[in-house]
């Protein structure tokens, strides 16, 4: 870690663009959230992050549309619940039962147009800085546990890390919320199929729309894969320049 002597120093380390990533880093990283995301037990570990994801887009959405939040309780079994108060139908309500599932990869879109920028640091303390405003309004044990434990390890790697570590860490974590959004909508409607989530966001967007939950199910599913593939062109830069290079 470069030593800051100045709030300039501190300042330029913020703002200032990292080297190119090494295009071999930008591809492995995309095969470990891969892999994560398509194995049982990491999946298990790594889906408390799409929650906390899924959570702070109900959260923000009811902020934006004028709803009083109330709360957000994280659960142990990678489940979640935003609190807010307000009109019961309309817009708001709409918007704020629509922003959970799609969350995941929009925030992965906008951490790949960062790293378009190779403003990897700059990444890493948004992160950092959303979690900790989103710390004050868990309401439950388990999810303080969980946000301290991920701002943390965002802030020890954006603060200690060299930065081949910081870039990795970065890509690796917006490769997984992209990728990572598309699978908590296929197991939604495995769930539903099974009547095991009557009360699921898309059976609630059914109840103040007129389309069926299936629609809204097939929304998040192409907000999540178009997300992806626009994110994933913007994360497979370096590769494509390399491409283009060695053609």
């Amino acid at each position: 870690m470069t030593p800051i002597d100045s709030l300039g120093d501190l300042w330029d380390r913020l703002l200032g663009a990292q080297p190119d990533p090494p295009p071999l880093l930008v591809l492995a990283t995309a095969l470990v959230a891969l892999a994560v995301v398509s194995t049982r037990v990491p999946w298990r570990i790594g889906r408390n992050a799409i929650t906390i994801a899924h959570e702070g887009g109900h959260a923000l959405a009811a902020l934006l549309t004028g709803r009083r939040l109330h709360g957000i309780r994280l659960h142990s079994d990678t489940s979640g619940l935003t609190l807010s108060a307000g009109r019961p139908t309309g817009p708001g309500m709409i918007l704020t039962l629509l922003a959970g599932y799609v969350a995941p990869p929009l925030i992965g879109l906008a951490g790949a147009w960062i790293l378009g920028g190779n403003r990897i640091t700059l990444l890493l303390w948004v992160a950092v800085a959303l979690l900790l405003a989103m710390l004050l309004m868990i309401r439950n044990a388990f999810g303080v546990v969980s946000l301290v434990i991920t701002g943390g390890l965002v802030l020890g790697v954006s603060w200690y890390a060299p930065p081949q570590v910081q870039a990795a860490f970065a890509y690796t974590g917006v490769w997984f919320l992209l990728l990572g959004g598309v699978r908590p909508v296929l197991e939604l409607q495995r769930l539903r199929a099974r009547g095991r989530l009557p009360e699921s966001d898309a059976d609630q967007l059914a109840g103040l729309t007129p389309f069926p939950a299936f629609f809204w199910v097939l929304v998040f599913a192409l907000v999540n894969l178009l997300t992806l593939l626009v994110g994933a062109a913007l994360l497979a830069g370096p590769l494509l320049t390399d491409a283009g290079l060695t053609a």
